[in-house]
């Protein structure tokens, strides 16, 4: 993040403290160093950046924004069931009242505005009716309005007024018949009905509900032609005309009851009316006088008005006009709608429903912004809930004691071209009250007010000397304003941006700029060219792993300046040995030497991080069996020379197993071994390296195996001779016995199927034929 905005502060090119401020809220200023072949703007960096580069803290010119709460009374708490009772400029709803903010370009500064219904707060509420002829039923029931609407109120506040006027049309062709008959009597048959009129003021604002129905009984229904009312030219009288209407700085409610449409500007040329409405107060004996005049006025032009004035509007029209008027609420902020029966019977249920519900909702609202100043919202409604954006401007079911309260952010992206302070006002919409913010901008450093104009520091007083560097005077340039415009590509300048007498003006990596090379900066802002003659730069340097001096160093001049424990062209060289040290806390396991981090086994045959894998060697065991042999048990293959080359390690007897060490005992690597002699006896032994000294631990004996004991192997073998001599003559026995069995079941089948009798020959035939004559009767 600090690199990109880094990159910012250093694009932007500033040549003053003030200009580098304004670009971000992170750039900073330097008003001491100044590398040799920079420009002024370099001095314009990210404060990360600038303490890297060795700008101390103290010189750094970073001003900061600030918030001062000016005026900032509580809100009342206030009880309408006590007797004393306060004026409505004594109440406040709104905290604080007036704050002074001074802005840094980039640098939003954030307060709280709390808000609180206060109890019994007073109400002003202004009837303002439609009497063309179809209102007629209507007014009849508005007649006893006042007093039936002040017992009402009561239940909402102890201070409550009311007025009343009525509109009809501008009094021209073709909204209104212009015959003298129908000037008069605007209506047909038997009607008796009063001259048409645009707006009448019948009651200012009193609290006497009396006389409301008194004034209000005398009026009379008029008429006109068109279906459309001109109703939006009585809303921006009453609106305009606060003195003769006799609004306060109390709630302000305006009901506009109708059961019609409405004219809005440009429908006036119908009646040869281009004017625009201007928006001010034409009331003469309480009568508009200019409708002939002004056209209708705009929607937009009524919002602005309504919300100047502080009214909040509720549109009591019939069902017919829903649709309509609930756009137009949509348009106008604090509006509500009710619906309106053909007869107004229900406009007291009516407004006290529409009140509730437009007084359950606040909404802030902000005067114009200067150019380049921004604000966010951001609520903290009932219940904790939260809103941002457009519903941060708002809060809903609020009730008469909840407190909400807004964060507000005010951000300025650039000083005001006067440079003088500038003030915005924030209100809740349909409340007198207001928060008051000055604004005031950082469009220089402090240190801008310590110059010296005409400073001897800048060539002859050609400069004013503020925050480190020359501020020229118009028409001359450099560092230190030494060259006028004219005078800037002079050869005899150009020579001293040549190092060495070359051919290349400040290595082609500057320009020459009254005779002082200022070097040209690249498309990565981190990425500088330094130096009298731009001849060094620190991004030109050896890289390591694909990173500029490996990452571990910076690049001065195209040459490497290493980190602590790092060396090399390219600072890849670590002087680190933990990455060296073996199991055994040995470094390269004693077989070699640690170079930049990693070993270089001084034996080919060992290789691995540590050298610690031989593949062409023995095991341990099996490498120092023979020395251990020879020394332990004066045997084995090495037995003649065992003095000259198996002193090199220390032996240790033990007397057995159990006394040799154990791997969980020590703290460096042990290795335990067995091996057999050439008698096929095992013998025991463990090898460790600690200290760099070599340990073998053997046990003393061999375990040599007994020899074998004949007498149970002879008795053994004949004992199985026997028995499977046994074993076999069973089988032949078990054999011959079901061979048996089989052939005298074969003979008993046979004998019983025998079916001649054992005294007769079955062969045998006799010889005697017997012959029967058929024809003998036997007499």
């Amino acid at each position: 993040m600090c690199m990109l905005i880094g990159s910012e502060c250093i694009k932007a090119n500033a040549q003053s403290c003030g200009e580098c401020i304004q670009v971000a809220e992170t750039c900073g200023w330097c008003a001491k160093f100044l590398t040799e072949g920079q420009s002024k703007s370099a001095r314009c960096d990210d404060l990360e950046s600038l303490k890297k580069r060795n700008c101390a803290v103290t010189t750094i010119e970073n001003p900061r924004g600030s918030v001062n709460i000016n005026k900032n009374k509580p809100v009342t708490n206030r009880n309408k069931d006590v007797a004393e009772k306060l004026k409505p400029e004594q109440i406040t709803q709104i905290q604080p009242q007036k704050l002074t903010l001074t802005l840094r370009s980039g640098e939003p500064q954030t307060f709280e505005l709390k808000f609180k219904r206060a109890e019994d707060y007073p109400i002003d509420l202004y009837y303002l009716m439609d009497l063309s002829f179809s209102m007629k039923d209507d007014l009849e029931n508005v007649k006893n309005l006042g007093t039936d609407l002040m017992r009402e109120m009561q239940e909402i506040t102890s201070d409550f007024r009311i007025g009343f006027g009525s509109f009809v049309e501008k009094t021209v062709m073709p909204y209104i018949s212009t015959t003298p008959a129908r000037l008069i009597n605007p209506c047909t048959g038997n009607q008796n009905c009063t001259s048409p009129f645009s707006y009448k003021n019948v009651l200012n604002l009193t609290d006497k509900g009396d006389e409301f129905n008194r004034l209000v009984s005398q009026q009379q229904i008029s008429g006109n032609l068109d279906s459309p009312e001109g109703g939006f030219d009585a809303i921006m009288q009453v609106a305009v005309c606060e003195n003769q209407i006799g609004w306060r700085n109390v709630t302000r409610l305006l009901v506009f009851s109708t059961d019609a449409g409405f004219h809005f500007a440009g429908d006036g040329k119908l009646g040869g009316i281009v004017l625009p409405n201007d928006g001010r107060c034409h009331l003469e004996n309480n009568m508009y006088t200019m409708s002939h005049y002004y056209d209708y006025p705009s929607i937009a032009h009524l919002v602005q008005k309504l919300s100047d004035h502080n009214i909040q509007t509720i549109f009591a029209v019939t069902e017919e006009f829903q649709p309509v008027y609930k756009e137009l609420k949509n348009l106008i902020p604090k509006s509500a709608v009710g619906t309106l029966s053909s007869n107004s019977s229900n406009v007291i249920k009516l407004i006290i429903d529409a009140y509730n519900s437009l007084s359950s909702e606040v909404i802030l609202e902000n005067g114009r912004l200067p150019d380049g100043v921004s604000m966010n919202y951001k609520s903290i409604c009932k219940n904790g809930v939260e809103g941002t954006g457009d519903n941060g401007r708002k809060c809903s079911n609020i009730s008469i004691g909840d407190e909400v309260s807004f964060k507000i952010s005010i951000e300025s992206k650039k000083c005001p071209s006067h440079g003088k302070a500038e003030i915005i006002k924030i209100k809740p919409l349909g409340f007198t009250e207001e928060v008051e913010v000055v604004l005031n901008f950082i469009c220089n450093c402090q240190c801008a007010a310590k110059g010296k104009p005409n400073s001897e520091m800048c060539h002859e007083g050609n400069g004013t000397f503020e925050c480190g560097s020359c501020k020229c005077n118009d028409g001359r340039i450099g560092r230190l304003c030494e060259c006028s415009k004219d005078e800037v590509r002079t050869e005899d300048l150009d020579a001293n941006c040549r190092k060495d007498n070359g051919t290349d003006i400040c290595s082609n990596t500057g320009d020459c700029v009254c005779g002082t090379c200022e070097c040209k900066k690249r498309e990565i802002p981190t990425e500088i060219y330094t130096g009298k003659y731009c001849e060094c730069d620190n991004f030109n340097c050896d890289r390591s792993n694909n990173k500029l001096c490996g990452g571990h160093g910076r690049c001065d001049c195209r040459k490497c300046v290493c980190d602590a424990n790092y060396t090399g062209s390219a600072c890849d060289c670590s002087l680190e040995t933990a990455t060296c040290l073996a199991k055994n806390g040995q470094i390269c396991n004693g077989r070699g030497t640690c170079d930049c981090g990693s070993c270089k086994c001084t034996n080919p045959k060992f290789q691995g991080p540590t050298c610690e894998i031989c593949p062409t060697c023995p095991g341990v065991c099996a490498e120092h069996k023979d020395c251990v042999q020879c020394r332990g048990f004066e045997a084995g293959e090495k037995k003649d020379t065992c003095q000259d080359e198996c002193n090199y390690f220390q032996l240790i007897k033990v007397k057995d197993r159990d006394k040799l060490p154990q791997p969980t005992d020590q703290s460096f690597p042990l290795t335990h071994c067995k091996e057999r002699d050439a008698n096929d006896c095992w013998f025991y032994y463990t090898y460790a390296i600690r200290n760099e000294t070599k340990e073998v631990y053997v046990v003393e004996t061999l375990e040599c195996p007994a020899g074998p004991d004949i007498i149970p192997i002879v008795a053994g073998v004949v004992a199985g001779i026997v028995l499977i001599g046994l074993a076999l003559l069973l089988i032949w026995k078990l054999l011959m016995i079901i061979h048996d069995r089989r052939e005298f079941a074969k003979f008993e089948k046979e004998k019983m199927n025998a079916k001649w009798d054992t005294g007769e020959n079955p062969i045998y035939k006799s010889a005697v034929t017997t012959v029967v004559n058929p024809k003998y009767e036997g007499k």
